[in-house]
């Protein structure tokens, strides 16, 4: 039997607002478990590192839109980045909090902090992403055309994602505090 994969304009629409509803829904809900996991900064910090992955996504359908489709697959995949991209941010704010309670970094800046704690999670980083990335493109270049259009998507996704949590979320933090206490002062 065929299948219809076509979506048109009204459920397009329709289908655009409820993924902008569920990843700014996804970014809030996790904008406070950050906050109250570690402070405010963090949590600004990871949205915005979430927002970044969500755009490189988006930047990626417009560029390959014959290869990518805006559909509840690409919705999943886009929500299922938001999860895997917290979860590097997570694992590096939590050795960044761990950092900044030892001894020997009391002298250290705060980017110096995001330095080391990024360095220190690397190899974890790198492990993770290569074992997701390497079953990820299997099913890309294995699966059938809706497995494509679902594992594309994840691909190009998990690079943002390494690439925000350890390059730009801890640094945001950093920024974000050193703004902070430079207005108190």
């Amino acid at each position: 039997t065929a299948t219809a994969s076509y979506v048109g304009p009204v459920a397009g629409r329709t289908l655009v607002r409820n993924a902008i509803f569920s990843v700014l829904l996804a970014a809030a809900l996790m904008l406070v478990y950050i906050a109250i996991r570690f402070d405010l900064a963090s949590g600004v910090a990871a949205v915005t590192g979430l927002l970044h992955d969500v755009l490189i996504m988006l930047s990626f359908m417009v560029i390959l839109r014959n290869i990518i489709q805006m559909n509840s697959s690409f919705i999943a995949a886009m929500l299922t980045i938001v999860g895997y991209s917290i979860n590097n941010t997570i694992v590096i704010f939590d050795r960044i909090r761990e950092n900044r309670k030892k001894p020997a970094c009391a002298g250290m800046t705060r980017t110096q902090i995001v330095d080391l704690s990024v360095k220190e999670s690397l190899g974890r980083t790198i492990n993770t992403t290569l074992t997701t990335l390497v079953t990820i493109v299997s099913l890309y270049v294995l699966g059938v055309s809706a497995i494509r259009e679902f594992s594309l998507p994840i691909i190009i996704g998990i690079l943002a994602g390494v690439y925000s949590a350890n390059l730009i979320n801890g640094y945001v933090w950093a920024a974000f505090e050193d703004w902070r206490q430079g207005k108190r002062k």
